[in-house]
């Protein structure tokens, strides 16, 4: 180990020796500021993979660093172990999802504990443990208490392959996030959450998170919770006693609706067309529809395609008999899933109508030009003047949209109102492997709670585990039935669990508490960490999680279990690891297994590879030349100490008293210049790579000193600064080899305990500078001078500068610019 680097007997030396000491353990001390860091809450799915490697290595060189500099730094770890990912391994594998997950959780930790990270393993949770879920479980209760989780038959995502229901945010184009199968629309009873009485509040705290937040993850939480301005309005159903409430935010152009569309999952749709002759027609085109993807079928350029029901609705204003049709593009996900349409002034509206031949009405005109009704192949949707609407000709369009709210309120046919995109967070899940709903069916008392002290209502494990996607739940006597809490009869338990999300809506406050018995969270040490200072995860994440989990800290706020409103203060969302031009994944055979680059180099150089090959929120680009890139760098600096060792090992490093100039008072400018540009780059910007950048720099200086023409006791107390400072700069990436050579210089406890090195900006001042002289913009000469010279100075200097002179001759000068400290520019005629 003298002579040659070996990372692996390092590596296992260090990682010993800090479980042994407890160094990465934390308590609440008043006494110390606190920092929380915190890396997404992962799922064991069998091995860490690259994207993990990248994620853990960014939080573990900012709670190393925040530690040197004095913090108390909570760094926990756990895991997402309930859900869809690990059940439908299971099934792959044919063995029981609490096995599956229990090793998977096993081999992982194994696998992060080689790489060194600087986790409170004490503070270790998995979600499926009953000791965790109980609390989800007893959440669930307090938001039925409020008002807050409720059941109700709905439309739902459904996957055929998952065999379950899954919520808006869980679809993307039109497939099941998570296996990729076509999701349709089907009809069940299903508890939800009631986010949307929150929307207005995470709105709002959207703008609060500016700054901490990337703003492309604000913008999409704002488009999603999608607040609008606009009206409700009552249409009647023709000769019936049924109405048909809208909400538009163009109520300026009420006169101007002609038909009205309801989506495929509007209860309407189907209930107004039987007895009609359209029956079929309609139930056919529903169950067409909901095969398609729902954000597909509602974009601008999708085909526009419905179905008359039949029947007919009353337009307020009007008193004209319009048509009622099911439309492809009309969502149940938006305002009251009905829609007045107004071809003349709504493009999607004016598609549809030519296609079906409906009429089209003008009702807002242009102050220039005209409109004709009947050729018209493009909507008006621009500020205009009211026309055909009755008293309210002549209005300007804007100004009609306050009256016309206004009346609507007046004659009782409608009113002003805001709406949201969001919709309540449906949390039931057809599955096994989930928490289990505390909930139970009386056929006397009807839906009852569970009583609080008979939490945990346990997930069985004992049952034999299906294989076709399946919940055991439903068929296992001993679960299902139970005594109702109220009347002692026979009653049956709530067979759905709950989705996943709701583990990962709080399991970061769990961690400031994991072994806290008498209620989900310590007050006193809950609101000692939080919020989290820094979190770290992917962009994917923006909707799902991120927002689920600002919704819950407020409801837990409400509650009383929290003081803050917001779960994180800053946010960084790192790239993803690419390799020959795709994200890694099994099914593209791309995969690098850690272990392997691990077993090869070790945990510094993929550490540090990892974190020099780019900037932590782009994308990284594997390559294998760029790991040996790596480990060569940790081998020079092995070689950079080693070779210096029995020097310097005595000599204490340089602090002041005598001056040193020359090539001393250089590599003592170049360790403080290290020092300044590592702190900028790490606690400004994460920029790892450059502060990465900067050490190396400052090695190459060090394999440059020259200390024969020097005074040696004053060389080789510089250069001990300098080695000193390389080591203690690169410890929160490259622990092991770090700690190692530290100790062999003397140090006597970790270097996590050895403060930052501070910079002196009398220090990292130049003595001179390098100024570009350029003549009509041309660079012509470059120039030393003095840095502090002054710019009357360094003019005189560079118009006395022989080729200066020379290119000049006669011709007269008009001006100069000078930008200071860089470059000097001769303007001429």
């Amino acid at each position: 180990m003298e002579d040659r680097y070996n990372p692996h007997q390092i590596e296992e030396k260090w990682q010993r020796y800090w479980g042994e000491k407890g160094l990465f353990k934390v308590v609440e001390d008043p006494a110390k500021k606190k920092y929380y860091i915190l890396e997404m809450f992962p799922y064991p799915s069998g091995k860490i993979h690259m994207g993990h490697v990248r994620n853990y290595s960014i939080g573990d060189v900012v709670a190393r660093y925040k530690m040197m500099q004095g913090y108390n730094v909570l760094h926990p770890m756990g895991w997402d172990a309930f859900g869809l990912p690990a059940e439908n391994a299971a099934i792959g594998h044919k063995v029981h999802p609490a096995k599956w997950t229990y090793d998977n959780i096993d081999y992982m930790k194994r696998q992060l504990k080689r790489m060194g990270f600087s986790y409170d393993w004490d503070r270790e949770i998995a979600s499926c443990h009953p000791g965790y879920y109980k609390w989800n479980q007893w959440f669930f209760l307090k938001m039925y208490e409020r008002g807050l989780a409720y059941r109700k038959k709905s439309f739902v995502n459904w996957c055929e392959s998952c065999k379950t229901v899954l919520a808006n945010e869980q679809v993307e184009a039109g497939l099941c996030w998570r296996c990729g199968t076509e999701v349709r629309q089907k009809e069940l009873e299903q508890w939800f959450l009631k986010i949307t009485q929150y929307a207005e509040e995470l709105l709002k705290g959207c703008d609060e998170l500016s700054g901490g937040w990337p703003e492309k993850v604000l913008t999409m939480q704002r488009n999603w919770i999608g607040k609008s301005y606009g009206a409700e309005v009552d249409f009647p159903v023709a000769d019936s006693d049924k109405v048909i409430r809208v909400f538009t935010t163009r109520q300026d152009t009420l006169y101007g609706a002609t038909f009205m569309s309801l989506a495929p999952e509007h209860p309407f749709s189907k209930e107004l067309s039987a007895g009609t002759g359209q029956e079929k027609d309609v139930l056919d085109f529903i169950y067409r529809v909901s095969r398609e993807d729902k954000i597909e079928r509602s974009a601008e350029d999708a085909e526009k395609k419905g179905v008359f029901t039949g029947r007919y609705a009353v337009n307020p204003f009007t008193n004209d008999k319009i048509p009622i049709w099911v439309a492809n593009f009309v969502l149940m996900e938006y305002g009251t899933g009905a829609v007045m349409a107004v071809p003349a002034h709504d493009q999607r509206d004016l598609d549809f109508a030519r296609k079906y031949s409906i009429p089209v009405k003008v009702v807002i005109h242009p102050y220039d030009g005209t409109l004709d009704e009947d050729t018209m192949t493009e909507a008006y949707v621009e500020e205009g003047y009211l026309v055909n609407s009755g008293q309210f000709n002549g209005t300007n369009s804007i100004e009609a949209l306050d009256k016309i709210a206004e009346y609507l309120g007046k004659k009782g046919i409608g009113k002003r109102t805001v709406n949201y995109r969001i919709r309540d967070w449906g949390v039931s899940r057809q599955r096994y492997w989930g928490t289990p709903i505390p909930m139970v069916y009386c056929d006397e008392c009807g839906i009852v709670p569970v009583p609080y002290e008979d939490l945990p209502v346990i997930l069985p494990v004992d049952i034999e585990f299906r294989g076709d996607g399946r919940s055991p739940l439903p068929e296992t006597e001993s679960f299902l039935f139970t005594d109702c809490p109220k009347c002692n009869s026979r009653a049956r338990r709530e067979t759905d669990t709950l989705d996943t999300f709701v583990c990962s809506s709080w399991y970061f406050d769990r961690y400031t508490c994991p072994r806290y018995d008498k209620g989900p969270l310590d007050k006193e040490a809950v609101n000692y960490w939080m919020p989290v200072d820094q979190y770290i995860g992917g962009i994917e994440h923006a909707i799902l999680h991120l927002l689920y989990s600002r919704f819950f800290t407020m409801v837990l706020r409400d509650i009383g279990l929290l003081e803050m409103r917001e779960p994180y203060n800053s946010l960084l969302t790192q790239g993803m690891v690419i390799k020959d031009g795709a994200k890694m994944a099994k099914s593209k055979g791309n995969v690098v297994d850690p272990n392997d680059i691990i077993d090869k180099y070790g945990a510094d150089t993929t550490r540090l590879f990892i974190l020099f090959t780019s900037p932590p929120e782009r994308d990284l680009d594997w390559s294998d030349q760029g790991v040996e890139g790596a480990f060569r760098f940790i081998n020079r600096v092995w070689r950079m100490v080693m070779g210096n060792l029995e020097k310097i090992r005595e000599i204490p490093p340089y602090a002041s008293g005598e001056t040193i100039s020359g090539n001393l008072r250089d590599l003592r400018r170049k360790t403080h210049q290290t020092i300044k540009k590592v702190k900028e780059d790490i606690e400004d910007r994460f920029h790892f790579n450059t502060a990465i950048s900067a050490i190396m720099e400052l090695v190459n200086t060090i394999y440059q000193f020259d200390i024969e023409n020097e005074k040696e006791y004053l060389a080789l107390s510089v250069l001990r600064e300098a080695i000193e400072t390389v080591i203690i700069l690169l410890s929160p990436v490259a622990p092991h080899i770090c700690e190692e050579l530290w100790e062999k210089l003397g140090g006597r406890e970790s270097i996590i305990k050895v403060p930052l090195p501070s910079y002196s900006e009398e220090i990292i001042r130049e003595d001179t500078i390098l100024i570009v002289v350029q003549i009509n913009g041309k660079l012509r000469n470059r120039i030393s001078v003095g840095a502090s010279s002054s710019e009357d100075q360094i003019k005189k200097a560079a118009l006395n500068a022989p080729r200066v002179k020379e290119l000049l001759r006669d011709n007269e000068i008009k001006r100069t610019v000078y930008i200071p400290g860089k470059l000097l520019n001769i303007v001429t005629n």
